[in-house]
């Protein structure tokens, strides 16, 4: 059980959300249904097991205690990169999730008919880290307003997502959405656009995506907060 929690937001600066151009409408900004989306493979992606910051095996079994947490900020490039740099994050690992497609591809999931999203999974000791603070990552990560888009990159695989693996977590990341949704609306924000749902199945994404900032430091980052400050 979670204790109750209170959520303090800072507000910095009053921007509003920058409308998407009638130019930038190429890519699919809205979800396939059944009979569009791609038919996948039963084969799972394989890829290297250790991760190369941590240097822990990205694959189960974890220690003893550990929880999973899961979210979608936008590239997973930057929004791994934000959660290994937190201390008691055991190992991260970038995929896709929330779609229909199975097993998909990377080239796939632009297509924007898989229904996924580029999501990080994570594993962490909540004696060092808490969900809590988890959330605060992912929401100054990103800015959760722009619907299927983080800045530059548009289309459905960068919609805003927290992944929830039990009710407590259901109950917290619901709450700090609301709580969230009032400041950045008092800073000038268009409302909440993440999805708070059940974790749906993840499928790890090719071995080049992880931890790729990592492998090269100087490669694309779009992902940008929107100076709302969430003070736990």
């Amino acid at each position: 059980m979670f204790p109750s929690v209170f959520f303090v937001f800072v507000v910095k600066t009053r921007v509003k959300t920058i409308p998407i151009s009638n130019e930038d409408k190429s890519l699919r900004i809205t979800l396939p249904g059944p009979d569009e989306v791609l038919p996948g493979r039963p084969q799972a992606m394989q890829l290297e097991r250790v991760h190369i910051v941590s240097g822990h095996s990205m694959m189960p079994p974890y220690p003893e205690g550990f929880e999973r947490a899961m979210f979608g900020l936008g590239c997973f490039w930057g929004a791994e990169r934000k959660f290994w740099l937190s201390k008691g994050v055991y190992i991260t690992a970038v995929g896709y999730a929330a779609g229909l497609t199975p097993n998909p591809s990377y080239e796939e999931v632009c297509s924007g008919l898989t229904g996924h999203n580029e999501v990080v999974f994570m594993a962490f000791d909540p004696g060092q880290i808490s969900y809590i603070q988890l959330l605060k990552v992912f929401w100054e990560g990103h800015d959760p307003t722009q619907g299927m888009r983080q800045g530059n990159d548009q289309g459905t695989q960068y919609r805003s997502g927290i992944y929830t693996y039990s009710s407590a977590q259901q109950t917290v990341a619901e709450a700090s959405r609301q709580t969230y949704l009032v400041a950045l609306e008092q800073a000038g924000y268009e409302p909440i656009t993440t999805e708070i749902i059940e974790v749906p199945e993840f499928y790890f994404a090719e071995g080049y995506h992880q931890q790729y900032l990592a492998k090269n430091p100087n490669a694309y980052c779009g992902l940008g907060g929107t100076d709302v400050v969430c003070l736990i």
